[in-house]
């Protein structure tokens, strides 16, 4: 008999889907899929079926195709299917088969979804299954989150079999006489997950019958645990960070009293794509390595005197950009540069951002640039020459604004501006100033 009512109870206890939500139902035509494509109909659920054809196992992938084609009729239900050129898309993505038949699956789901209105994807995803993918996890190395196994739901994706071992699933369908297809690279170890289910489960299995029933329990402990995590960092996000312009400071001494450090530092900063080796040594460095710089793949992290900045990496600026006299305007990363000649020796002031220069000093072509270790100048108002590294300590510029400051630099090589902070002495509007040159920065974003 059909598993009908813990099947609706274990949907219902997980808010996975209601009676009325259109359904799509992803079904290979695997022992799994079948069961829960049954169960859905016998239940009385609005479902298509979604078949993927991956091209990989010639006949027997257009045997399949043909089965879930078959069973969408009998059940007269809408029928879905996709031919990929998987191997191609491997290869053009630089991925393995197994994630690039992920991601074309998925893919083509979401547009299944938005063509025809289905609101939930349902997955035939058992018990079985999540003690795999925890035991895949703790092998490649995992936190909390690799812990809980796969979810009941996640986002549109619904996995209504949970409650079901694949032994438990194996008895149903030879009990009910439900016809289902054998995907023969499933008896193959070839593959990481197949080699747990085939190799390794087993032998944890002679140490304890009750595995599932195990993990099941555990799996329980795990996820309130991530939820109690998520719970405190929650209230971390909502106290420690302080966002200030495109950057986010979390003040050193606050950091410095995080406990556990590790793991909560790490769940601060795992969604920018921080590793938890970088968390380790940016920890090591909190207290005698000001001036680090730590990067992800999408983010950087400066550890400054007071403050650990994370700030999205921005496009890089070019090394230089050319200004000619005959040119009103000039663009530098996220900068403009306007230029304006002027006969009279007029003197900006209380602008940070727009200086005058002595017109007859300039030596075309001027440069714009970032600073270089060993840059110095002539600040303005004072004598003498000052490196701009100590110049910029001296202004606490944040670490990581340093290398987006633009630096007007004379035909000659010297300093003459250091855009949105200070001129240069030798070049200021004096007495003798005929004409002037006005510069004016503007940010773009």
């Amino acid at each position: 008999m059909l598993p009908v009512n813990q099947f609706v109870n274990f949907i219902e206890q997980n808010s996975l889907f209601t009676p009325t939500t259109k359904i799509l139902a992803a079904v290979s035509g695997g022992i799994d899929s079948v069961l829960m494509v049954h169960l859905l109909n016998t239940a009385g659920y609005d479902f298509g079926i979604a078949h993927c054809n991956f091209q990989l196992r010639g006949d027997e992938a257009l045997r399949d195709q043909a089965f879930c084609h078959d069973l969408a009729t009998t059940l007269n239900v809408p029928f879905h299917t996709v031919n990929f050129d998987t191997e191609q898309y491997a290869a053009d993505n630089k991925i393995s088969i197994q994630m690039a038949a992920r991601d074309l699956r998925y893919q083509w789901f979401d547009t299944i979804s938005q063509q025809s209105g289905y609101e939930v994807v349902a997955l035939a995803h058992h018990q079985n299954d999540t003690i795999e993918t925890i035991l895949l996890n703790l092998t490649r190395g995992t936190g909390i989150a690799g812990l809980h196994g796969i979810l009941p739901k996640n986002g549109k994706l619904a996995r209504p079999l949970l409650f079901l071992t694949r032994d438990e699933i194996q008895t149903v369908v030879t009990a009910e006489g439900l016809n289902f297809v054998e995907d023969s690279s499933n008896a193959s170890a070839k593959y990481a997950r197949n080699k747990i289910r085939l190799e390794v489960v087993p032998k944890l299995k002679e140490l304890n019958p009750a595995l599932e029933k195990t993990f099941e329990n555990s799996l329980l402990h795990f996820r309130d645990l991530e939820l109690l995590l998520e719970f405190k960092l929650d209230e971390i996000r909502q106290t420690l960070p302080q966002i200030r312009d495109d950057a986010i400071y979390f003040p050193i001494n606050e950091v410095k009293k995080l406990s556990p450090k590790r793991l909560l530092l790490f769940g601060l900063l795992d969604e920018y794509g921080f590793n938890e080796a970088t968390i380790d040594d940016l920890i090591a460095s909190l207290d005698k390595h000001s001036g680090r710089i730590f990067e992800s793949g999408t983010h950087t992290l400066f550890l400054d005197r007071d403050s650990i900045i994370l700030k999205p990496k921005a496009a890089t600026p070019p090394a230089e950009v050319i200004i000619n006299a005959t040119d009103h305007e000039a663009n530098f990363g996220v900068y403009k540069l306007n230029l304006l000649h002027d006969d009279s020796p007029l003197i900006i002031k209380n602008n940070p951002f727009a200086v005058s220069i002595d017109a007859d000093k300039l030596v075309y072509p001027l440069k714009m640039r970032t600073w270089y270790e060993g840059d110095s100048f002539f600040p303005l108002g004072m004598k003498g020459k000052k490196k701009l590294s100590d110049f910029f300590i001296n202004q606490k510029v944040p670490l990581h604004q340093k290398e987006e400051i633009p630096i007007l630099v004379n035909g000659n090589g010297e300093i003459m501006w250091i855009g949105g902070y200070r001129s240069d002495e030798r070049y200021k509007v004096s007495d003798n100033t005929k004409k002037v040159t006005i510069f004016e920065l503007f940010k773009l974003t």
